[in-house]
């Protein structure tokens, strides 16, 4: 089964995910920073997204058990569904990372290490 032909569980509510077209069957790729004229509807102002989120929290603080375990339970269902969504880099940009990673650790170490001698240096030379 593919990755695009999954579903999210049923038991993992995700108020925010978007509406997709079953029939579209191009994987969804992210696409950037989200337009603010997207998700605002024609004629409605900041008061109605504020009544929207006050509706939105008191209807998650009705329905969530005080159990601990089934909190926790909850939580780990929702970082797996999380981390389903995550575009993990490939095997060659992991590499490419990591040297320039370590190429500029090199590179401030060896600059850290030269000011340090010569200071050290210079002490020596000013106080003897």
């Amino acid at each position: 089964m593919a990755k695009h032909d999954r579903k999210a569980s049923d038991d993992v509510n995700d108020d925010r995910e978007a509406d997709v077209d079953v029939a579209d069957s191009e994987e969804l790729r992210p696409s950037g920073k989200r337009s603010a004229r997207g998700r605002r509807s024609a004629g409605t102002g900041a008061a109605t997204a504020v009544a929207e989120r006050t509706a939105e929290s008191t209807d998650t603080t009705t329905g969530v058990s005080r159990n601990p375990f089934v909190r926790i339970w909850i939580f780990l269902k929702q970082v797996v569904s999380e981390m389903r969504k995550v575009v993990w880099p490939t095997r060659n940009e992991v590499i490419n990372y990591s040297i320039a990673v370590f190429v500029f650790v090199v590179l401030l170490t060896a600059l850290i290490s030269g000011l340090d001698i010569g200071f050290a240096k210079l002490t020596l030379l000013v106080f003897g």
